[in-house]
């Protein structure tokens, strides 16, 4: 955790951040739109400034959990959003969380560490170990060339890659481009969404 936790609180600090847009990616908010339980739990690990839990929050999900393994961004949430309660706010290694919920939101977050084989299967089955029966994973992983400058991240992948990990945990309903992806990420974006098997 250590090395991880201080590259990114570099990020961070360095404001290095150029995955942040600055508000809730389209193709995670038009899903978010359409959701009618607002008691489910969600969580979103790897969230960064995690506009897409202000945004729930804001429509009145109220069991939503916001993880980063750096301290820095959920700094910045809770200035936004001083009332969002503190214990939904982890500072946690994801690889270690052991709750479960209903939903987990993926915001790139599976290209955000070392692309090996055991950390991509690693998270596969902890996303799987997260969710309660019939719990769903939903958002955006990359669909770009994966790098193999292990200093260049996030890091890609394909939609075959990306199966090859998942299907042994989740039942696909679906898995395409994205087709509300914001104009700089258009057409380098799968929008994903998959049921705990």
């Amino acid at each position: 955790m250590n090395d991880e936790h201080a590259y990114w609180t570099e990020r961070y600090k360095e404001n290095k951040t150029g995955w942040d847009i600055g508000y809730p990616s389209t193709p995670i908010k038009e899903y978010i739109d359409q959701l009618t339980d607002k008691n489910i739990s969600i969580l979103i690990p790897g969230a960064g400034n995690a506009y897409e839990a202000e945004y729930l929050w804001n429509k009145g999900f109220k069991n939503v959990h916001v993880m980063d393994i750096s301290e820095i961004p959920l700094q910045h949430f809770q200035k936004r959003i001083p009332d969002f309660p503190k214990e939904q706010l982890l500072q946690q290694n994801f690889f270690e969380h052991n709750n479960q919920y209903d939903l987990i939101f993926e915001q790139t977050f599976f290209c955000s560490f070392v692309p090996t084989a055991k950390n991509r299967s690693t998270y596969a089955q902890q996303m799987a170990n997260l969710l309660k029966p019939g719990g769903k994973l939903v958002g955006l992983w990359f669909n770009i060339p994966l790098t193999d400058d292990m200093v260049k991240r996030p890091f890609g992948g394909s939609k075959e890659l990306y199966l090859n990990y998942l299907n042994p945990h989740f039942s696909t309903t679906t898995f395409s481009s994205s087709y509300n992806s914001i104009p700089p990420r258009k057409d380098n974006e799968l929008f994903g969404i998959f049921l705990k098997k």
